[in-house]
């Protein structure tokens, strides 16, 4: 009998990163084979040693039992391969993990998000997330898309985020940061030194080979920064960046487009560096200040983020080598 895939009701079966649950019945002609053998058989298009796996894991069923590889068929028998838990339907979880809150209240949580947190589930990232850490704090959360996230910071950057506590205050968010009236005010130390401030006004878009990177291309979405110079280092300037629009990398991608990557990133500031420079294993950006409406009250409300210790410790050790 041919193997068919299960009708599943979690959607797309032909999607690449899912294997739909699949079931058969053992034919005659496989009498006598070890089950993995007569398994490599049925689904010609898994490898043996993933089938074994999945017989490891509990993932094969021989008439309803467990299925050991080893085991002898017959003919006639009901063999079924369960898939594995999608893990973007099991993300979604509330996980006791620390979240830094500055502020909160009914509609709004501010989060000061630390440098290596993953904001939202995604591939490779399904678990031990922002999101999980908010659901958790505020299992109320399920209720609001995305549990409430309205904008995200990269993995490697540090600073303030607005959550959404309700569906109105998440719709009033969303529409201040399409109106681009949410102050986002950046430090950032990048490379060489910038001698005046200034604004990249360039669109954004995925890259055209690396689709792992951002870039300026005139395909892109209108994506605009404004810069002013804090401190020059030897090698170094501290700018501080607002954001008019909020594109991915956009900080990151709009340095580089000018010749300034960000100190330590890993996608879009490879750079020879000495000292200080060199050991920091990170791209150097914090959301220092964020600044918005309040979705009830009405009110203007900012809120500040003093540096993370080891950019902290980067400008000091910078400020020491220039002695």
């Amino acid at each position: 009998m041919r193997a068919i895939p299960i009708r599943d009701p979690r959607g797309d079966i032909s999607a690449p990163d899912y294997i739909p649950p699949l079931a058969a019945e053992i034919p005659a002609e496989l009498a006598g084979l070890r089950l993995d053998q007569a398994l490599a058989r049925l689904f010609p298009q898994h490898s043996r040693s993933r089938l074994q796996h999945w017989m490891r894991e509990g993932r094969v069923k021989l008439d309803d039992a467990p299925a050991d590889p080893k085991r002898k068929v017959y003919g006639g028998e009901h063999v079924e391969v369960l898939p594995a838990p999608d893990p973007a339907e099991t993300a979604f979880r509330p996980e006791a993990i620390a979240l830094p809150v500055v502020f909160e209240d009914d509609s709004l949580l501010v989060i000061d998000k630390p440098a290596g947190m993953v904001v939202h589930p995604g591939s490779g990232n399904w678990e031990g997330t922002m999101l999980n850490a908010l659901l958790h704090h505020a299992p109320q959360l399920a209720q609001v898309p995305r549990a409430g996230i309205v904008h995200r910071l990269d993995k490697d950057t540090s600073g303030l985020l607005v959550v959404a506590k309700t569906l109105e205050a998440q719709t009033d968010l969303v529409r201040q940061l399409q109106a681009r009236s949410v102050g986002r005010i950046y430090l950032a130390l990048v490379h060489g030194i910038v001698e005046t401030g200034g604004t990249v006004d360039a669109p954004i878009g995925r890259h055209p080979v690396e689709r792992t990177r951002m870039a300026v291309t005139g395909r892109g979405k209108p994506a605009r920064t404004h810069y002013e110079v804090l401190e020059h280092f030897e090698n170094a300037t501290l700018l501080q960046c607002r954001l008019e629009t909020g594109r991915t990398h956009q900080i990151r991608v709009h340095m580089h487009s000018i010749g300034h990557p960000l100190i330590g990133d890993p996608l879009y500031g490879r750079r020879q560096a000495r000292g200080a420079l060199a050991r920091f294993g990170r791209q150097a950006l914090h959301a220092e200040r964020l600044a918005l409406v309040h979705p009830v009250t009405g009110e203007r409300c900012e809120w500040r983020s003093p540096l993370p210790a080891d950019m902290a410790a980067l400008l000091q050790a910078l400020r020491e080598e220039a002695q």
